[in-house]
């Protein structure tokens, strides 16, 4: 078995006058135990004065037993180790009759109520089971061993049997002399033997004690036979020892067991401390239900909010990608935030960075089905301003009062330019390649799901060089600053991290996203983040060759020409075969199809990419062709040749692309 040893924080140490320690132990009155287990042979009880033992015929039967000292609060000075105590003899008299029980019975009742709000506090299982531990040793009893199912049930779910326990936890403290006169309790590394595992039997012994709920004492039969099941047979309890075995239920079933335990030198249970024993067990098994509820809703959400955003970022040419996302807090890990890199044809890619009004399970679910309709308009290659009107007419069929912002912006790098349409969200800002960050202006336009708004796309310069950030609200909005002054913020931030890296050289991608949320300050994270950062290259003129072709049979000819004089000046002759071949099967389809004159694209990056377009919105299907047909093989000759491939319905008709890998590459 393995030791968790319990730290007591929050005593403060008193110490003991030399002539407590000296006086023989006198035996504790029945009712609450409160005194601090000694060493045999020395006094017991709380610290108090000094008054001389009370000794022959004439001692008040009734003597009330002192106040117990009050269970540690968590996060004290002291944390883990020794916490020193001071012991002091019983007091001699006392009061008798109906005021020594009365006032055990005060002292007992502000015990089970500090001790229940100590366990209250706890929000995980392992703080709840702790908080117990912390307020039964060593003020209720010296040892506590607690068991829980393994594993534990959530809500409605339908018990097995029959089930097993699994030690969870054991404390236990033991008294030691350190310096000076003072008693210090520190961890003992040698807690009461118990089996880590304890499959509980329909019929057995232990079956029965936890159906019966109630707590029992260890001397019972039926107690006996139930810790010796539950230990296990091969850890019988030491002589002496005092126990008491009670279950834990939660709001539908047995959960566990705690086992508290005396030492002979201190005062036996009595059954008073049954009550005390049930209120501690009640209000643990209550709040592992309500730990293990969270924890399962926690669970779902986290799975929720990760399959609602991107695992990884695609890497299209010409711009590079770096992401962060922040839920608002450990308590609230759903929130409506998302952001999107989905490649374009042409080279390009759509950035997007969104935010649904709410923190809820539903605000989630709402952002993931605006997230695949941006994809799927996306796809559909549409201006920004329509993805856009198309979102907010998706977000008034979700429902009422379902609200997002959204910044929509399309890079395309052979032109260096980029498209931007906003409906209600913080305006991007960009960082320039010299240092100089500006907040863009673009139409502020209104949240989506308001309906019935015309949304605006402006189109800017995208520098080779330059850092585009897309954020939410949450980076730059928070209870000690409004949405303006946080912006300003960020653009100050941005630019002061550029300076750093010198005026020739943009700042490493993912260390500016990291740089950028060490702003946020204590009492800044009212709202979950989401950041999306692009660093433009783009494609330079020299590496873009670009054609128009008549649609007639002699186009795939000529095709090929171009292409051989492209890569000659690229010195990628090596290459020309396989593009020659390609190329001329990918012309040959657009040219059966088209009406208009089709468009032949080269470019030269680490790969080389070609793109076919024309206005025939019919994509291309690979097929098996069949030994007498005559067509039907070109798409197999480039699925077959080239590195990647694909076909993209656009607007006006499609484009047919493939790449093939370089030496650059």
């Amino acid at each position: 078995m393995t030791e968790h040893p319990t730290s007591h924080e929050g005593r403060q140490p008193l110490a003991a006058r030399p002539q407590e320690r000296a006086r023989p132990r006198q035996e504790a009155p029945a009712g609450l135990p409160s005194e601090v287990p000694a060493q045999p042979g020395g006094p017991a009880g709380p610290a108090g004065p000094a008054v001389p033992p009370a000794s022959g015929p004439g001692t008040a039967p009734g003597a009330e037993a002192p106040a117990p000292p009050p269970p540690a609060a968590p996060g004290g000075p002291n944390g883990a180790g020794a916490v020193a105590v001071a012991v002091s003899p019983q007091l001699p008299g006392g009061s008798r009759g109906g005021d020594g029980a009365a006032r055990r019975e005060g002292e007992r009742l502000r015990f089970v109520g500090a001790a229940t709000r100590r366990i209250a506090r706890g929000i995980d299982l392992d703080e709840i089971v702790l908080g117990l531990c912390r307020a039964s040793v060593p003020t209720f009893s010296d040892e506590i061993l607690v068991y829980l199912r393994d594993p534990l049930p959530v809500g409605d779910e339908r018990p097995v049997a029959p089930f097993v326990l699994r030690l969870r936890r054991t404390d236990r403290l033991r008294l030691s002399d350190l310096e000076g006169e003072e008693l210090v309790l520190v961890p003992d590394p040698d807690p009461t033997p118990a089996a880590e595992l304890c499959e509980v039997r329909n019929g057995g012994a232990l079956a029965e004690v936890l159906r019966g709920v109630r707590p029992v004492f260890g001397d019972s039969a039926a107690a006996k036979a139930a810790l010796t099941e539950l230990l296990g047979p091969e850890h019988p309890l030491p002589g002496g020892l005092r126990a008491v075995l009670a279950p834990l239920r939660g709001r539908r079933r047995v959960i566990g067991a705690a086992v508290f335990l005396r030492r002979p030198e201190r005062a036996g249970f009595e059954p008073n401390d049954l009550l005390v024993a049930a209120q501690l067990a009640t209000h643990t098994a209550l709040g592992i239900d309500k730990a293990v509820l969270y924890g399962r809703e926690a669970y779902i959400a986290d799975e929720l909010q990760r399959t609602m955003l991107p695992d990884s970022l695609p890497q299209p040419t010409g711009v590079k990608l770096a992401s962060r996302y922040l839920p608002a807090a450990e308590t609230a890990r759903v929130g409506g935030d998302w952001y999107d890199a989905i490649p374009l044809p042409g080279s390009r890619v759509a950035l997007v960075v969104g935010d649904v009004m709410g923190h809820s399970m539903t605000s989630a679910a709402i952002m993931g089905q605006l997230r695949t309709t941006a994809q799927t308009l996306a796809g559909l290659d549409l201006p920004p301003q329509e993805v856009l009107h198309h979102l907010d007419e998706q977000a008034q069929r979700l429902g009422q009062d379902r609200m997002a912002t959204c910044m929509y912006a399309v890079y395309d790098p052979v032109s260096h330019r980029i498209t931007v349409a906003n409906a209600g969200h913080p305006p991007p800002i960009l960082l320039h390649l010299g240092g100089r960050a500006e907040v863009l202006r673009v139409p502020p336009g209104a949240p989506i799901g308001v309906g019935g708004v015309d949304f605006e796309a402006v189109e800017l310069d995208a520098p080779a060089g330059a850092t585009l950030l897309l954020y939410t609200d949450g980076l730059v909005e928070s209870r000690l600053r409004d949405v303006w002054t946080g912006i300003e913020q960020l653009r100050e931030r941005l630019a002061a991290t550029a300076q750093l890296t010198g005026p020739d050289h943009s700042p490493p991608l993912e260390a500016l996203c990291d740089d950028v949320l060490d702003m946020l300050g204590p009492g800044d994270r009212d709202d979950d983040i989401a950041l999306l950062a692009a660093r433009f290259d783009g494609i330079a003129p020299s590496d873009v060759a670009y054609w128009f072709l008549e649609p007639e049979d002699a186009a795939p000819g000529r095709a090929r020409r171009l292409a051989r004089r492209a890569l000659a000046r690229w010195d990628l002759e090596e290459l020309t075969d396989s593009v020659e071949l390609l190329i001329s099967e990918v012309v040959t389809n657009a040219v059966r199809y088209a009406e208009r004159p089709v468009t032949l694209r080269l470019l030269r990056t680490d790969v080389l990419r070609c793109e076919v377009g024309d206005d025939s919105p019919q994509l291309p299907r690979q097929r098996r062709a069949r030994d007498t047909d005559e067509g039907g093989r070109g798409l197999f000759l480039v699925n077959r040749l080239a590195r990647r491939w694909g076909a993209t319905r656009l607007s006006g008709g499609k484009v047919v692309w493939f790449e093939l890998a370089t030496n650059r590459g």
